[in-house]
Parts: C-alpha cells; structure tokens; sequence
C-alpha cells in the first residue's frame, strides 16, 4: 500500500523492489526444488568427470553451482513472465469509437 504522502520516487523504489520480490522469491523455491530432484539421481562428482575433468570441483561445489544455474534459469523465467504480463500503456487514439 502507498502513502499519499509518499514522493514518488520512495514509491518507485517500493514498486522496484515488489517486482524483485516478486521475481526472486519464487526462483528461488523453484531452483531449491529443481536441485532436490536433479541432484537425486546426479552425482555432481560424475557430473565433473564428465564435464570438467579438469578442474577440481568438490561435491559441495557442485551442488552450489547447479542451485545458482537453477536459480538463473528460473530468475529469467519469472522475469519473462512478468514482462509479458505487465499492463499495457493506454493509448487513447487507440480505443474504437463508439
């Protein structure tokens, strides 16, 4: 809820970090559970042999690594969402006659 006697620029800021909220939060719980599902059938260990044999990637590694990509995907998901939803701008040359 806004103040009336809030400029607009503290009422901005509130808006920008709503849509971050909006965003983040549910990335967030998508990529924890995307990494529960993933790295129970994946050993990040056989994943970097694998993938990188020669780099030397610990298990706990691994798993922080696949969480942030998951959260990375799932950020840009979220925020593709709400573009696409976001109220178009009125335009009153646009509204038919009548």
């Amino acid at each position: 809820m806004t103040d009336l006697h809030d400029p607009p620029e503290a009422s901005r800021r509130r808006l920008l970090i709503q849509h971050c909220g909006a965003i983040l939060w549910p990335s967030f719980v998508a990529a924890g559970l995307a990494s529960m599902v993933f790295f129970a059938f994946v050993d990040p260990l056989r994943l970097r042999d694998i993938s990188f044999p020669q780099h030397a990637i610990s298990r706990e590694l691994g798993y922080t690594l696949g969480f942030f990509m998951f959260w990375a995907v799932t950020a840009a998901a979220s925020s593709v969402t709400w573009y696409l939803l976001r109220p178009l701008r009125r335009n009153d040359d646009d509204v038919p006659l009548g």
